[in-house]
C-alpha cells in the first residue's frame, strides 16, 4: 500500500518556515541598489537589533552561520595573536579550527560532550594569560544539546582587555540571550535557525570595544570586511550582492518575531523543550545535556539500538526528520529541534515518531506514554510559568 507522506521539519537547521515568510521570497525581485531594497535592509538592521537585543553595530552577510563566525576571526585577530576557545561540542570545536588557519594562537578549555564551559576556567586562564585578546564560546552547543552560562562568562571577561565573541547561530531568539546586558562584544547568528527563514544570511553585531581590533587586525579579509559593512550599513546598502529574496523575507520573519514579542518568544521555546524532556524521560531515555538549553533536546540512544537507524527510518518512513549525533556522537545521540517555527504539536508529532520508531526497533516502550507526559506538560503549564533560565548559575558553573 502506498501511503501519503507529509513531512515534518524538527532539525536544528534548517527550521520550518511561516507560509508568510516562504511567500516573500516568490515576489518580483528588487534591485538591491535601490530605495525599496534600501527601506527594507534598514529595518532589516533594525529588528536585528531587537533580536540580539543591542545598540551596537549589526551586519548582515551572505553566508552560513559559519562565514559570521569568520568573519569574528579575520576581522579581530592578527596572526600569532593569542585567543582562548571555551568549547564543549562541534561547533566550540569549529571556532578553534578557523582561528588555527588565520595563524592564531589557541588556548582551548575543551569541556566534555555534554557538559558546558566553565566560567571560573575562562577566569583563570585569562589572569595567567593576560596577552588573550578575545574570547569566544558557544550560547547553545546544538551537537551536544546544552546552553553555556554566557552571562557569567560575559561579566569576567569585560572585566579584562579581551573581547567576548559568542556563537549564537541556533541560539538567537529561541534561548535567552542580551547582548548588551551580558557584556557580549560579539554575536554571530544566522537565518535559517530562531530567524525562521531560508539558509543564506550570517549576522553579526559588534561592539564599541571591538573596533580597535577591527582597525588593527592583520588577517587577510575582503568581502567579510566589518569596516565596507559599516560603511555600506551607513548607507542602507551591502557592501557586494545581498541575497535579496533572502532579506526581503528575513525582514517578514523579524517582523512576526516582534509581533510575538521576543520574551514571549523565548517562553514558548522553554515552554517546548519541558515538554519534550517529560516525554524523553516518560519513555524511560535519558537526556544527554546535562544543562539542557531550550532550542534543542538531545537523548542518548539506548543499548542495543541503532542511532543512524532511528534518524534514517524515521525520516523515510515517516517523514518525521531529526537529527543524529555529530563527530563521536554519531549513533549514541539523536537530537530532537523544538526552535523557530514550532509550537506544541510539532513536539507530540517529533515525540509520537519516536515512539512508534524505537518500538519498531525492538526497543520496549508504552505506544502513548511519552505524547502523554508531553500532554500534561502543555496542560499543566502555561507558557510563561516555564522559566526561560538555561540553569541555576550554580549549576552551570560546575
Amino acid at each position: 500500500m502506498v501511503v501519503m507522506k507529509k513531512h515534518f521539519l524538527l532539525t536544528p537547521g534548517p527550521t520550518p518556515i511561516p507560509p508568510e515568510v516562504s511567500a516573500k521570497e516568490g515576489f518580483p525581485i528588487l534591485h538591491h541598489r535601490t530605495s525599496e531594497f534600501a527601506a527594507i535592509f534598514q529595518e532589516v538592521i533594525e529588528n536585528l537589533k531587537y533580536a540580539f537585543q543591542t545598540k551596537n553595530d549589526v551586519f548582515v552577510t551572505a553566508s552560513s552561520g559559519t562565514g559570521a563566525l569568520e568573519s569574528a576571526v579575520c576581522n579581530l585577530m592578527s596572526p600569532g595573536d593569542q585567543a582562548l576557545v571555551a568549547s564543549s561540542g562541534v561547533f566550540g570545536d569549529r571556532f578553534t579550527k578557523i582561528l588555527e588557519v588565520y595563524g592564531v594562537k589557541t588556548i582551548v578549555l575543551r569541556e566534555p560532550d555534554g557538559h558546558v564551559a566553565i566560567p571560573a576556567k575562562i577566569e583563570e586562564a585569562l589572569k595567567k594569560n593576560p596577552q588573550i585578546k578575545a574570547v569566544y564560546a558557544t550560547h547553545t552547543e546544538t551537537s551536544t544539546g546544552v546552553v553555556n552560562n554566557i552571562q557569567a562568562i560575559g561579566k569576567i571577561v569585560a572585566a579584562t582587555p579581551a573581547v567576548f565573541v559568542v556563537d549564537s547561530v541556533s541560539g538567537l531568539v529561541g534561548q535567552e540571550l542580551r547582548t548588551d546586558d551580558w557584556k557580549i562584544d560579539v554575536v554571530c547568528t544566522g537565518s535559517q535557525k530562531g530567524l525562521m527563514t531560508a539558509p543564506g544570511l550570517g549576522m553579526i553585531a559588534v561592539s564599541a570595544k571591538a573596533w580597535p581590533l577591527v582597525e588593527a587586525a592583520k588577517c587577510p579579509r575582503f568581502y567579510f570586511d566589518w569596516r565596507k559593512m559599516k560603511k555600506s550599513v551607513a548607507e542602507k546598502q551591502t557592501p557586494f550582492t545581498p541575497p535579496v529574496t533572502v532579506i526581503v523575507a528575513q525582514a517578514e520573519a523579524l517582523r512576526l518575531i516582534k509581533q510575538e514579542g521576543l520574551e514571549n518568544v523565548f517562553a514558548r521555546h522553554a515552554w517546548m523543550a519541558n515538554a519534550t524532556r517529560e516525554a524523553v524521560k516518560a519513555l524511560g531515555l535519558t537526556l544527554f545535556a546535562k544543562v539542557p538549553c531550550n532550542v534543542l533536546t538531545s537523548i542518548t540512544v539506548p543499548a542495543g539500538v541503532d542511532g543512524k537507524a532511528i534518524v534514517k527510518r524515521m525520516r523515510e518512513d515517516y517523514g518525521v526528520s531529526i537529527a543524529g549525533g555529530q563527530g563521536d556522537l554519531v549513533g549514541k545521540i539523536i537530537r530532537l529541534a523544538h526552535m523557530g517555527y514550532m509550537e506544541r504539536f510539532d513536539v507530540i508529532v517529533g515525540i509520537s515518531g519516536l515512539e512508534m520508531m524505537l518500538h519498531q526497533l525492538g526497543y520496549k516502550v508504552q505506544l502513548g506514554q511519552g505524547v502523554a507526559a508531553a500532554e500534561r506538560a502543555f496542560l499543566s503549564t502555561s507558557k510563561t510559568a516555564v522559566s526561560t533560565a538555561p540553569a541555576p548559575a550554580a549549576a552551570a558553573a560546575r
